[in-house]
């Protein structure tokens, strides 16, 4: 009997999943950055 895992993905599934949602996640994350780098320079605290 294969081994179930929590997510019910395979391992190769698993695989490809967190593959993209590493690419999803970094633009999210540099989006992110960008945004909060204008907001910064319109409205400096400083």
């Amino acid at each position: 009997m294969a081994e179930q895992s929590l997510s019910g993905l395979t391992e190769q599934q698993a695989k490809e999943f967190h593959e993209q949602f590493k690419i999803t996640y970094t633009a999210f994350v540099g989006i992110a950055a960008v945004v909060h780098l204008f907001v910064l320079a319109a409205n400096p605290w400083f």
